[in-house]
């Protein structure tokens, strides 16, 4: 791609002849409405709330935008009917750009904008004599600056830095990158897709910041059941002790209850720790992913995302590096609610190893482990479910009857 298609493509404001700078009236402010800076925000699992603005002017982008809680339209000077239009068929927040500023219905300063096209330019760019809270970076070309180096160079700004992106994957990367990120983003697209495919990644990270209720379960029943396939889901993230993966292996229990199954973390006589792997149970159980989903161990592929829970019920997402399946000797363990007289109780297949684990809600010894191998589990343990719904369809939980033996 081209210098000149890479700039048309990320909709920067540089003029071409700087000294025919397009300027918007004072009067022509005065007649646009005052607009609210906070309600197109969505919280995240990190230190700050991070906020998008949509630059668009498709119609069904923005309605399909606002649908999903996103209000805060950027304007370019050419195009400022637009924002009457839509401002008398949803409620929108306009914001009005430049080549210099961005501003509200008023007129007033709610942004600097800065175009950054090489990796010095980044370096001299000095966002803390600026007096707006608020700054706009335009990247003639993000790859040649990696996100890294600009979330780098920006740490420590109590300023809410937005990049201007084109893509959700490119937004991705200015949202995550060094963990932490820019505070903004402006998604400009005239493609109903790629804000659906934002929000989705929104969602699956705000669901981080809910901590997950697990449930005592008191082991019943502990069965050798023969050979079946096994799933190892290996993760492209190192886990700590106490957490693992949520896994249900239905036995005429639906997926009702998820056991919290131990990542081979833990030193083990037999074999070295392997902190990013999960040995899963069979390729007929159900895992838990985003989006308050299951799906099929033998499902999953990699690429693709899952929750990693910890004692406690804090979950994040990890992506999936590597499935694999083999043939192993298989353990049932059923397990009923701590206290409940109800025999109704929830069950897992797993691979009858030492590595393999459930979780126990206390330290299991005076090592601190938290889990406990299910060669050694025995009737009254405590250990981790986690309880939903009954039925699911393609993993998502539905009400119907249904009986499983």
């Amino acid at each position: 791609m081209s210098y000149a298609d890479n700039a048309e493509r990320l909709g920067l404001c540089r003029l071409e002849n700087h000294h025919s700078s397009i300027r918007l009236s004072k009067r022509t402010f005065l007649q646009r409405f005052y607009v609210r800076m906070s309600a197109s925000t969505l919280p995240m699992n990190l230190h700050r709330s991070k906020k998008v603005w949509i630059w668009t002017e498709c119609k069904q982008v923005m309605t399909t935008a606002v649908e999903r809680g996103w209000n805060t339209f950027i304007f370019s000077s050419d195009n400022l009917q637009l924002s009457d239009d839509w401002s008398s068929v949803a409620l929108v927040d306009a914001l009005f750009i430049d080549e210099k500023q961005v501003t509200d219905g008023k007129g007033k300063v709610v942004a600097g904008v800065f175009e950054v096209s090489t990796p010095e330019e980044l370096q001299r760019l000095k966002i803390k004599n600026e007096k707006t809270e608020n700054i706009v970076l335009g990247f003639l070309d993000w790859k040649s600056i990696p996100a890294e180096n600009l979330v780098a160079a920006l740490q420590g700004s109590e300023k809410t830095v937005f990049a201007i992106s084109s893509t959700p994957s490119e937004a991705k990367l200015y949202l995550e990158a060094l963990e932490h990120g820019l505070g903004g983003i402006i998604l400009k697209t005239e493609d109903v897709k790629a804000v659906l495919d934002l929000k989705e990644y929104f969602d699956k990270r705000s669901e981080e910041s809910d901590t997950l209720s697990l449930t005592e379960a008191t082991i019943t029943r502990i069965e050798m059941v023969g050979m079946g396939d096994r799933v190892c889901v290996d993760l492209c993230s190192l886990m700590r002790p106490g957490e693992g993966l949520l896994v249900c292996s239905p036995v005429g229990s639906f997926a009702r209850g998820l056991f919290l199954v131990h990542s081979e973390c833990l030193e083990s006589n037999y074999i070295a720790s392997r902190p990013f792997r999960v040995n899963a149970g069979p390729v007929h159980a159900y895992v838990a992913v985003p989006g308050g989903k299951t799906c099929y161990l033998s499902e999953l592929r990699t690429g693709r995302e899952v929750i990693v829970v910890d004692q406690k019920g804090k979950q994040r997402t990890a992506v999936v590096g590597r499935v694999k399946i083999e043939k192993r000797p298989l353990i049932l363990v059923e397990a009923k609610l701590s206290g409940e007289e109800d025999e109704t109780g929830f069950s897992i297949i797993l691979q009858n190893a030492e590595t393999v684990a459930l979780v126990s809600p206390h330290q299991v010894n005076s090592s601190g482990k938290t889990g406990v191998p299910v060669t050694s589990l025995k009737l009254g343990d405590q250990v981790l479910i986690r309880l939903q719904g009954g039925a699911r369809h393609t993993g998502i939980e539905i009400q119907e009857f249904i009986v499983e033996n």
